[in-house]
């Protein structure tokens, strides 16, 4: 499977807890880190969803947000992963950002060039970086 997203994990279903139009999702990844999605009931039966599958969540890097300081931060997104920072890749406008999330992870984003600049984001310094189980996409092969 060959995808634009910057942000593709590989893992096995772990749970899911099914509500009257949307489920959630949980995938298990290596080292332990878990990914939560929220998708439609609709989309857990076509893609055939069940405890123990092996499937696919995509994230979009535009749709991930990068903090510091964040271990006691109270946040509504229901993925946060903080690491050491791996990669930083500055452009005029727009700045790649890769965090090594645990269990050979990483989570990309792309935020703005001043966002980093106010951040003060270093290779080999330490971050966090979130979004939400809505702006994950499932997929199996």
């Amino acid at each position: 499977m060959k995808v634009s997203a910057r942000n593709t994990f590989s893992g096995t279903v772990s749970n899911i807890t099914k509500g009257a139009v949307n489920s959630e999702v949980v995938l298990e990844l290596k080292g332990g880190v878990s990914i939560v999605a929220t998708v439609t009931n609709g989309a857990v039966t076509n893609l055939g969803l069940k405890n123990g599958d092996a499937a696919f969540a995509i994230v979009k890097a535009s749709s991930v947000i990068i903090g510091t300081d964040l271990h006691d931060a109270k946040v509504s997104a229901r993925n946060m992963f903080c690491g050491t920072i791996a990669t930083i890749i500055e452009g005029p406008v727009s700045t790649e950002v890769d965090i090594e999330i645990g269990g050979g992870n990483l989570v990309s984003a792309v935020i703005t060039h001043g966002s980093s600049m106010k951040l003060g984001l270093k290779v080999g310094g330490h971050a966090c970086a979130m979004f939400k189980a809505s702006s994950v996409i499932l997929g199996v092969a």
